[in-house]
């Protein structure tokens, strides 16, 4: 078995999911976390506490962990992590976050993205949200990728600085370079591509892109920034 463990930096709807499927051709089930009897709460991939619990049980065969934490995560595990993540421009990421509610909400099915937008909650979970995963220092993790911190410039250049330490950054326009990269830098075999968790198409009113936009501009700028060293 090899030594080497390996962390995803999964920011929600970046094509994380259909990742995490590929690495599945490659690691046995026991492998990766969440694994098979890592099944004790159905917030598996967003409660960093029992992550902890679980990766002290399992170390010895956790090889890869994915799930939703902030690259901090890793400072808690005890061990040294080759990372790699999917960044996306935020404006399409915050619409499929959204879309992806309403296909998996039936009661939410017809309410307005601009209502589900609002709500405060939801916006832990979307504002300069690839900033904080990013940035977040591990003793301002008290709610894994909902913990509240204030984002703002000295935080972006934090969050660039942690960028360009992570083994592989890919942006979802180039998913597949990005997976090409990966076999290659770890030799990995991830087989054929793979479609998975998909959003349902929408129109969306350009008065909600805009305002999205206004909201992101700093995740914006660091989309942008990703582009320049992503594979």
């Amino acid at each position: 078995m090899s030594t080497t463990k390996y962390f995803l930096l999964h920011l929600h709807k970046t094509a994380g999911t259909s990742l995490w499927r590929r690495l599945h051709r490659h690691f046995e089930d026991r492998q990766i976390y969440p694994g098979p009897t890592d099944t004790a709460t159905p917030d598996r991939t967003l409660v960093p506490e029992y992550l902890f619990e679980r990766y002290a049980a399992r170390r010895d065969e956790i090889e890869v962990v994915t799930g939703h934490f902030p690259l901090c995560t890793t400072e808690a595990l005890g061990d040294r992590f080759r990372t790699f993540t999917v960044l996306r421009h935020p404006v399409e990421r915050t619409i499929s976050v959204l879309q992806h509610h309403r296909d998996l909400v039936p009661a939410d099915r017809d309410t307005p993205l601009e209502t589900l937008y609002a709500d405060p909650v939801r916006q832990l979970l979307v504002r300069n949200h690839m900033i904080k995963m990013l940035a977040m220092d591990l003793e301002e993790m008290t709610d894994g990728a909902l913990s509240d911190i204030v984002v703002d410039h000295a935080r972006l250049e934090k969050a660039k600085t942690a960028l360009t330490g992570i083994d592989v950054v890919g942006i979802q326009p180039r998913f597949e370079p990005f997976c090409s990269e990966l076999s290659r830098r770890f030799g990995w075999d991830l087989g054929e591509p793979v479609r998975t968790n998909r959003s349902t198409p929408v129109d969306v009113d350009p008065a909600l892109r805009e305002r999205i936009a206004v909201d992101n501009a700093l995740d914006i700028e660091l989309y942008e920034f990703a582009t320049g060293i992503a594979v």
